[in-house]
């Protein structure tokens, strides 16, 4: 018996199904041979559909027996909009109500699921040059206090004995774009210079790896509580501008001053110029491998 024979095949319910790191976990999920559930809002179009409406609560347990995983990717995107109060509320309430259902859904379940919930790195905030694990203290900012309010509302299936983990996820890199879209597009144009001062730390992750980690996380339930999702080599801003501009044989040189970004992006821009140097020491302490592991090597398969 070959080490595929003998894996156990996982039958994964996914939300948020639709967006860039979902579509990509599916595709590895269905490629290794896992059957995939997709939880969306609009009636169900095909036969691995099953409806739910998280703002109401609304989720039939029985769309979800017999999963043996579930993966929580579902809520409002950070820079889609501009930050109004009432947009920052549909940040907040979409993260909590989605997380909130699934839970407790999930609690009422006899057989246990392993559940693996998107968070994200700004629960750590501002944090300049240190290095921080999964043990650092929570910030102080919009997103950090949402990140906390996001991660509690998985308690239910925790309680009911649910093994759940955290994806305190990084700044994930996709070649088609996703959140490098505009970073990209400058960058090949010779204008990838640096955001502010270009010394803040980023903290960084493929999307390939970004999938492959989720996956391993499906495979040991047994990690639990918060997982920062990065590679382990965080990057200064500018470093990791002219490391791109290198691999696109691209200057990497003019600056985007701070005033100008907050003058587009509004408060989102005080998010981007966050320094956040992490380590993900439960992935590496699981034995994960990253594929893009470096700068160099992410930059190159950025530019191809």
């Amino acid at each position: 018996m070959t080490q595929s024979d003998a894996r156990v095949v996982q039958r994964v319910a996914i939300t948020g199904s639709s967006g860039m790191i979902g579509t990509a976990l599916i595709e590895h999920l269905t490629a290794r041979g896992d059957e995939v559930v997709k939880v969306v809002r609009h009636a169900p179009g095909a036969s691995d559909e099953v409806q739910w409406d998280p703002a109401k609560a609304e989720l039939d347990p029985a769309d979800l027996r017999g999963v043996t995983a579930a993966v929580n990717l579902a809520g409002a995107g950070i820079g889609d909009h501009r930050w109004t109060a009432a947009y920052k509320r549909t940040i907040t309430e979409s993260r909590v109500s989605s997380t909130a259902t699934l839970a407790h859904v999930l609690a009422s379940l006899e057989a246990p699921v392993r559940l693996v919930s998107a968070s994200g790195m700004s629960y750590y905030g501002e944090r300049g040059d240190d290095v921080v694990d999964e043990s650092g203290a929570p910030g102080d900012s919009f997103l950090a206090g949402v990140t906390q309010v996001w991660e509690a509302a998985t308690a239910p299936a925790a309680a009911a004995g649910h093994p759940v983990c955290f994806l305190r996820t990084s700044l994930v890199l996709d070649q088609k774009g996703g959140s490098m879209e505009q970073v990209l597009r400058l960058a090949k144009l010779g204008l990838g210079g640096p955001l502010g001062s270009g010394r803040q730390w980023w903290s960084w992750i493929s999307l390939e790896d970004q999938v492959r980690a989720i996956v391993h996380l499906i495979d040991h339930p047994e990690i639990t509580g918060p997982v920062n999702m990065s590679s382990p080599s965080p990057a200064r801003q500018a470093d990791f501008m002219h490391a791109l501009g290198r691999a696109l044989h691209r200057p990497a040189v003019l600056p985007a001053p701070s005033f100008a970004l907050r003058a587009v992006l509004g408060e989102l821009a005080s998010e981007i110029m966050t320094s956040l140097r992490m380590q993900p020491k439960a992935l590496q302490d699981s034995g994960f491998v990253w594929y893009h592991g470096e700068l160099g090597e992410v930059a190159e398969w950025l530019a191809r």
